[in-house]
Order: C-alpha cells, then sequence, then structure tokens
C-alpha cells in the first residue's frame, strides 16, 4: 500500500472581514498517497483553492490537522515554513505573470530558487538543463517571458517549481489561461513529470476536461470533500481499452457523508431523511 504523503483531518480555515467571519474550509478530510496525480475540483467558493494555499505553506490553517511529509503545517516556524516552501513543495499559479520574473531567461528563472537554497553551481547547472529538456522547453532556455507562448511560460514555471527536487507540486488552475489544445500539453507535462520525477501532482481545476484525465478526481462543496471519483483503464477481448469512471461519496471520521445536488432534488430529500439498515447496505429515503 502506498504511504499517505498529505493528510488532512478535519481541516479549518476561517477568515474574518471586519465584522463578518467566513468559513472557507469546514472540518476538510482528504489523504493523497506518495506518488500520486489528484485532480481537485469544485464551484468558486467552495474553498479548493484555500486548501492548496494552505499545503503549499501559503496560507495557515485555523484548525484540524495538516501534514504533508514530515511537515505539521499547524506548527511549523516561520525558519521551517521557508524551508518547507523552498525545499518540500513546488507551486504553479494561474497567471503566468505570478510565477515568472519577467527580465529572466528561462534558464535564470530555474537557476533562481536553486540558487537561493545555495545549491552548489555545477548541480543548478545539471538540474537546470534536465528540466528545460524534461519540460521540452530546451529551446526557450535564453529567452524572457515575453517571448515565450502561453504554454510556454507555464512549461517554463513547471521546471523552476521542480527546481529544487519538491516531494510534491501544486498547481492552482494551470490551464486556466489556456486554449484546449495548449491546456492538453500542459496537462500531458504535469502527468510526464508525475512519471518521470515520482513527484507527487495535486492540481486545482474547474474544468472537466482536465480533471478526467486523472485516476483520481477530488470533489470539495461548502469547505468539505463530498465525493471522489475512481478511474480505471479495462482492455477487452479486442484489444480495445475503455475508461470506467465510479463516484463514491466520502465519509468523514463523524460518518457524515454529502449526498449530491441532483440526488437530494430527484428524491425530494429535504431537512430529515429516513435511514434503513439493510444486510449489505444503508438506504436513505424521504421523510414521508
Amino acid at each position: 500500500m502506498s504511504e499517505a504523503l498529505i493528510v488532512c483531518e478535519s481541516l479549518v480555515r476561517i477568515y474574518q472581514s471586519g465584522s463578518i467571519e467566513v468559513q472557507a474550509l469546514q472540518g476538510l478530510d482528504l489523504v493523497v498517497d506518495r506518488g500520486e496525480m489528484v485532480a481537485v475540483v469544485g464551484a468558486s467558493g467552495s474553498g479548493k483553492s484555500t486548501l492548496l494555499s494552505i499545503l503549499a505553506g501559503i496560507d495557515a490553517p485555523t484548525a484540524g490537522r495538516a501534514r504533508v511529509d514530515r511537515w505539521n503545517l499547524l506548527s511549523m516556524s516561520r525558519k521551517d515554513r521557508v524551508h518547507y516552501r523552498r525545499h518540500t513543495v513546488g507551486f504553479v499559479r494561474q497567471q503566468t505573470a505570478s510565477n515568472l520574473v519577467p527580465y529572466l531567461t528561462a534558464r535564470q528563472m530555474i537557476d533562481l530558487p536553486m540558487a537561493a537554497a545555495r545549491t552548489p553551481s555545477h548541480k543548478r547547472r545539471t538540474r537546470t538543463t534536465e528540466l528545460l529538456k524534461a519540460l521540452g522547453v530546451a529551446h526557450t532556455e535564453d529567452r524572457r517571458p515575453a517571448q515565450l507562448s502561453g504554454g510556454e511560460q507555464m512549461r517554463v514555471a513547471i521546471a523552476v517549481a521542480l527546481a529544487n527536487e519538491p516531494r510534491v507540486l501544486f498547481a492552482d488552475e494551470p490551464t486556466g489561461e489556456l486554449d484546449t489544445a495548449t491546456s492538453q500539453e500542459v496537462f500531458g507535462a504535469l502527468r510526464d513529470v508525475n512519471r518521470r520525477f515520482g513527484v507527487t501532482v495535486v492540481v486545482v481545476t474547474h474544468d472537466p476536461a482536465v480533471s478526467g484525465q486523472v485516476e483520481r478526481t477530488v470533489a470539495i462543496r461548502d469547505g468539505r470533500t463530498s465525493s471522489e471519483t475512481l478511474r480505471r483503464t479495462t482492455t477487452h477481448e479486442n484489444g480495445d481499452t475503455h475508461v470506467i469512471a465510479e463516484e463514491y461519496a466520502v465519509m468523514d471520521r463523524a460518518g457524515r457523508v454529502q449526498i449530491p445536488r441532483e440526488y437530494r432534488e430527484a428524491l425530494a430529500l429535504t431537512r430529515r431523511v429516513r435511514l434503513a439498515l439493510e444486510a449489505d447496505r444503508v438506504e436513505v429515503r424521504p421523510d414521508a
């Protein structure tokens, strides 16, 4: 069984805006195994970007438990947080302007985080060349961001995030500003680095076409994990392959599950429902 790299239990994040208290995360649970590539989906305001910011060490949780590799995200000192963001995680934002330095070349940008980590110069040169080739942007090494296409910018940004060999790469809507064809290229690059370097990849996206390209998709609703979709490929006798996707409701430690809205509306499930324990299942029925 794979070892869990990311574990969140009853994770809470509360923001105070004047006299208004906003609960972005309301007891979220999540487990991601080492080496997995997972998509996190949810409507605007569901808490998915808040989750990613916490896991990337940009934001701090209010309560609950959050661990990434050996790090407890609720008890890190400022020094720990710097080390964590420099060596354990890589982060790619949707806006390429936030990922890249306009006056540096691609090679210089990949070198920068390694120089900050005091990596020897010969290792930095080797790693930079390796990443440029792996992401398919070796031809851009002496170009600045303004000289790159949108897809090239995002792939260079991924290379920058991988410079210090992080355990996990977080990507927040990495294809949000790209057309369909370029999005597929960028997502293919993420799958490739997941396989080639063994880095765990967590992608936040609203694009069903993107989330459908991973084996596991986690849906967040109202600050909690609500369901997971697992995909597997089967091969028929004639050699044709077919992807089977199965959706599962997620049960938290208190035994709570979120029933999808379309299910509730179809059966007119409202405030109260009837539960019936059968030999092999639990039935949920309208209170009628």
